[in-house]
């Protein structure tokens, strides 16, 4: 099979693909920016154009583009065996190495584990095996899903209704609202003038317990959060909220899923960060992205012991435990998640995202000297930047100027990507970017948000 000249690949990507996200104002004219090649920090275009990836790839390439092992690996495997049926009694072996290897990652007792093909798919099974242990425990009643405003969980059909980034279903039919729910995000910047962190903190969790009460504690499973929300605006909640949401689920009988989609696989330093960060040991983890660094497709759901306990009974006789999906396990994405968490080890990149992380958030400190910059935030290796009207009243920017999406061009043309997200930036480099390449960023992000002031003068 030839390779496409790069025009002819612009052009059939315009004429065929139906991308996640598209602006289908924009699209038929601009098409798609091709990206041809990657390594280490950095990704290629078809012009030639060598890109420093602050987003890495969609939260996910946290080892960073290229690595031959990871290659070296996935040929192997594929040459082994690629495939075979994870129905019934039958399993391969990176799946069942990596299972024991994420048991010994997770934090409690999450031993079992329920592999997907993303991050959407394994909230989606979080859901189905939350209402199926309540099924099984006999509470019939318990089936409601308590979520939060801008939180995201995903773009199949459950996990898009989870999300609350309700720009994201303009036009969509919704499901599950008769068991979806949400209450409001923990958005430090957006609270009350003259509340305290604490004073914050205690009207979420009573708003929570006041949403509970409202449906019913008898009706209500599960509640879903992000650590840190990603592309909600990478929202980072009052100390203490976390576990305290935690014993509110507990004392309603509730479980607590972790979305660890992003935050996992040392974006904060952490394999995962439930319990090493925020104090609380979640009933469920839902992983993805870093699992392979991007490599391949892969995600998981990780259940408690008591949880497995209850499900893994018979529910009548003869019965089976009949959810599943063809590529449960898939052996070359299992080898390829191995192979990532031993560079992740052997390259001591927790230890190191935990220095340089902390580098980056000082340095990003500096964007609060420009006048549109309304907030600065984040944790490690995630970072929010709110560009505002004005910075007393915190009043958006007027969205026909497109702001985010200029500051992003503005970045682009300095040899760097950053993510826009409304009248946000959003940045997320690999795991592996030095001080130097952070300083890159953040110097690009100013000059871009300066060149869009002068702009507008």
């Amino acid at each position: 099979m030839s390779v496409p000249e790069p025009q002819t690949a612009w052009a059939q990507d315009r004429a065929h693909l139906l991308h996640p996200y598209t602006d289908f104002a924009a699209f038929a004219e601009e098409g798609s920016h091709v990206i041809e090649r990657a390594q280490g920090m950095h990704v290629i275009d078809t012009e030639g154009n060598r890109l420093l990836d602050g987003i890495a790839g969609l939260w996910c390439v946290n080892i960073g583009h290229g690595r031959e092992e990871m290659a070296e690996t996935i040929a192997k495997q594929v040459m082994d065996m690629q495939y075979y049926n994870p129905f019934g009694h039958s399993t391969n072996v990176p799946a069942a190495q990596l299972g024991a290897k994420l048991a010994e990652l997770a934090p409690g007792d999450l031993n079992h584990i329920y592999y997907t093909c993303g991050g959407s798919t394994a909230n989606d099974a979080a859901v189905r095996l939350v209402h199926y242990y309540f099924d099984m425990k006999g509470q019939h009643r318990k089936k409601k899903i308590i979520s939060r405003q801008n939180g995201y969980h995903g773009a199949t059909y459950v996990a898009a209704s989870l999300t609350g980034i309700h720009g994201t279903k303009y036009g969509f039919d919704r499901i599950g609202e008769e068991f979806i729910s949400h209450v409001s995000e923990a958005n430090l910047y957006a609270k009350p003038e003259g509340w305290s962190d604490a004073d914050y903190c205690d009207h979420l969790v009573r708003e929570f317990e006041a949403r509970i009460q409202q449906l019913g504690p008898d009706n209500v499973a599960a509640f879903i959060a992000e650590p840190i929300m990603g592309a909600g605006g990478v929202l980072v909640a009052p100390a203490g909220y976390h576990k305290r949401m935690y014993e509110v689920c507990k004392h309603h009988g509730m479980l607590y899923i972790a979305d660890e989609v992003v935050t996992g696989f040392g974006r904060l330093g952490e394999w995962f960060t439930s319990e090493t960060l925020y104090g609380y040991t979640p009933d469920i983890l839902v992983c993805a992205k870093g699992l392979t660094s991007g490599y391949i497709p892969l995600g998981a759901t990780l259940i408690s012991d008591e949880i497995y306990g209850t499900i893994a009974k018979p529910q009548c006789e003869g019965g089976v435990f009949s959810m599943g999906l063809t590529y449960f396990g898939h052996p070359v994405a299992c080898a390829a998640a191995l192979k990532n968490i031993e560079i992740i080890e052997r390259e001591g990149i927790l230890d190191h995202v935990r220095t340089v992380g902390r580098y980056f958030q000082e340095s990003a400190q500096s964007l609060l000297n420009l006048p549109i910059v309304g907030d600065v935030r984040g944790s490690h290796l995630m970072l929010g930047i709110d560009l505002v009207a004005d910075k007393a009243s915190k009043a958006p920017l007027d969205l026909s100027e497109q702001a985010a999406g200029k500051v992003f061009k503005g970045c682009m043309e300095r040899g760097v990507i950053v993510r826009p997200v409304g009248d946000r930036l959003v940045l997320s480099p690999p795991l592996i970017i030095s001080k130097e390449q952070c300083d890159e960023l953040i110097g690009a992000v100013a000059g871009s948000i300066q060149d869009f002031i002068a702009s507008q003068e």
